[in-house]
């Protein structure tokens, strides 16, 4: 299914059960939890369907929940194809990842079904559902059986209604980054008087990284190199920048191709190798942006296409490891280069920085904060009300980035 159907069906099936099952809640089950101790927690499930990027920035909320819960067993519920990054990271055990099929309804439907039942069988004593305000995650959290359920709440926010049955609530708070937000749920989790709104966090300052990484065998990185330099000779005696220039399920979060190309002329004719990576559906923006480039530099040749050359995430974090810098627009593959020691130029303007910025030391923020900046939020379940005019980018000149890039590379 496509975002849109996926939208719709989020929108008016999900609060018509929203609101049936917080009915139901009323009689079946009281407002408060019952108190449980750490010891009493045996299954957590933390439910992140979206963004494979969000799982790098709930790196310290894992952190949390494993000193909090220390002997408890972790689940991850996501779309089947945002896993990889899970699987990576070893957030869970393999047989405690559980999978959405959301490539048709039919498929969606029937995994919800086996989802519940394996979830019901453990059962589950925790959830935190990470989602902003999508209805389904909630239902979710919901009919895992579990007597806490953690998750944001809009207060009294018009529009945003995702029923009344989470007890563990904290509000979402847009001024505040993800990562402190994902770490305040767990904290929601704890019977304090206060709750079950937060009202403080246990992350009270952001990290300099997200505490996860990713280890390789040894030789891996090695291997791949060679690979590489098989394939693309020209990367051999030059420094390499890869370069994501897709804006992939919401284009209005690319940067213009015409400052990719005039970025990538000037890349080139200071010597260096670009590659532009993206995914197998992106080689016609990266052909046109190489074909651009080669007819008005004599270097042209040392922009190369790397989209789907990579097979997993585990490959593109060993391309990463080969390059010296990234540029790239608000999405995975910067955050996912915050796990390597690549260093990275992302731009954001769609959405905030401040929000969603990877955390990680070796990251460059572009990001103009003009005045209908951001347009993408919780708010309006990432709708923008842009006509695909972002100006928010087209304003950010290609010339002071590639001035600083330049300089980054001769550091």
């Amino acid at each position: 299914m496509n975002i849109q159907t996926q939208r719709l069906i989020d929108r008016w099936l999900g609060q018509v059960l929203c609101a049936g099952v917080s009915a139901w809640a009323r009689f079946a089950r009281p407002t408060r939890p019952a108190k449980q101790t750490p010891q009493d927690v045996r299954h957590v499930l933390v439910i992140m369907l979206s963004e494979m990027g969000s799982m790098v920035l709930a790196g310290p909320m894992f952190s949390q929940l494993r000193r909090q819960y220390p002997h408890a067993q972790v689940h991850v519920l996501q779309l089947k194809k945002n896993q990889q990054v899970s699987t990576l990271l070893r957030i869970a055990e393999p047989q405690n990842m559980h999978a959405l099929d959301d490539s048709s309804l039919s498929s969606l439907v029937s995994s919800i079904l086996t989802v519940t039942r394996a979830l019901r069988a453990l059962p589950v004593d925790v959830v935190i559902d990470c989602e902003l305000f999508s209805r389904i995650s909630a239902l979710l959290a919901y009919v895992s059986g579990a007597p806490r359920l953690a998750g944001f709440t809009p207060h009294t926010q018009e529009g945003l209604y995702r029923g009344s049955f989470i007890n563990c609530q904290v509000p979402y708070n847009p001024y505040r980054h993800i990562s402190q937000q994902f770490v305040a749920l767990v904290d929601a989790l704890e019977p304090a008087g206060s709750l079950p709104r937060s009202k403080w966090s246990l992350l009270d300052h952001l990290p300099q990284d997200s505490g996860m990484a990713v280890t390789f065998e040894p030789g891996e990185l090695q291997a791949f190199r060679q690979r590489l330099l098989g394939d693309y000779a020209v990367v051999a005696e030059r420094k390499l920048v890869l370069v994501y220039a897709s804006g992939g399920i919401l284009p209005e979060r690319a940067w213009p191709a015409a400052h990719y190309v005039a970025l990538v002329q000037g890349l080139c004719a200071a010597g260096h190798a670009v590659g532009l990576i993206g995914l197998p559906e992106d080689k016609a923006l990266a052909q046109q942006i190489q074909r651009d480039v080669g007819a008005k530099v004599a270097s042209g040749t040392q922009c190369i296409d790397l989209t789907g050359y990579t097979k997993s995430i585990r490959e593109l974090l060993m391309l990463f490891h080969q390059a010296s810098l990234l540029v790239t627009n608000d999405g995975g593959p910067g955050h996912f280069a915050s796990l390597t020691p690549l260093r990275t130029f992302m731009f954001f303007g769609p959405e905030t920085s401040r929000l969603y910025g990877p955390v990680s030391p070796n990251t460059t923020v572009f990001d103009l904060q003009v005045a209908c900046s951001p347009c993408l939020s919780a708010y309006n379940h990432r709708a923008t009300f842009c006509d695909g005019d972002n100006q928010c980018l087209k304003r950010i000149a290609p010339g002071p980035v590639l001035d600083r890039a330049l300089a980054e590379l001769s550091a």
